[in-house]
């Protein structure tokens, strides 16, 4: 077995994603007891510029390369499954109930589930697209349209923005009285359903290799509505929205130079 059998891909880019975000969630071991809200801010923003530019680099490009129609309309199956996964997004947050990190009221439909419940979920709803993602990147190399080293980088990439979102995760349990064992607890859990969404992606290749490029496009899609939905507010949240949008490029000219000195 190598690493371009994808199965195997995707169970190694979903562990180091998940071990990314347990590193993040860390940090309530060594932290004061205060919730730091600028550091949500710039790491939320950071998260964003990575994910944006994931999204274009290393899903909507390949997308347009997969498919075999040529001009215009090559780009059916791209607009199609951007489409459906902003939709999937949409439905998902509608469907659950969930409370953002800076935020103060739920959203979805009403529920008597506690404050940490409801933040938990919604950490849960913004990592499925970012699993799904590695999962049809390593699905991607099994039909020779993508390579082991585009799928490293994605994950790679989404690593390096888990971090600091696990840490975002975990920070406010503790501000909030929970104990450090707990907080860390559910921050890296949060982070769970990475590896288990890139598996179940790879586990159906057979089934979504012809519409690949539709595929590839969805996990874009999803994982820019929460850019745009969540991520990008919050880094202005704070009223000092400078700092929030040089996060936000920050992350994204990472993301781009990794892709481009390493793809």
């Amino acid at each position: 077995m190598s690493f371009d059998d994808p199965l195997l891909l995707a169970i190694t880019s979903g562990a180091f994603i998940f071990m990314c975000t347990t590193l993040g969630a860390a940090v309530v071991f060594v932290l004061l007891k205060q919730k730091n809200r600028i550091y949500t801010q710039l790491s939320m923003g950071f998260s964003a510029g990575i994910m944006l530019a994931a999204s274009i680099f290393s899903l909507i490009l390949p997308a347009l390369d997969a498919g075999n129609a040529t001009g215009n309309s090559r780009l059916i199956p791209v607009i199609g499954g951007f489409f459906l996964g902003v939709l999937f997004l949409i439905i998902l947050d509608k469907s659950m109930p969930h409370l953002h990190v800076l935020s103060k009221s739920p959203e979805g439909p009403k529920s008597n589930l506690g404050k940490h419940t409801l933040m938990f979920l919604a950490i849960t709803i913004h990592n499925i697209p970012e699993g799904m993602a590695v999962g049809v990147s390593a699905a991607a190399t099994g039909t020779g349209i993508g390579l082991v080293s585009a799928t490293a980088i994605l994950a790679l990439g989404i690593g390096i923005q888990n971090i600091p979102e696990g840490a975002a995760v975990s920070m406010p349990y503790f501000a909030d009285g929970m104990s450090r064992v707990r907080s860390f607890i559910l921050g890296t859990l949060s982070g769970a359903v990475e590896p288990v969404a890139a598996i179940l992606v790879v586990l159906l290749a057979d089934t979504v290799a012809p519409y690949l490029p539709w595929f590839l496009s969805f996990a874009a899609g999803a994982m820019m509505y929460v850019v745009i939905e969540e991520l990008i507010p919050q880094a202005h949240n704070l009223g000092n929205s400078d700092k929030g949008t040089i996060s936000v490029l920050a992350g994204f000219l990472l993301m781009m130079f990794l892709d481009v000195s390493l793809g």
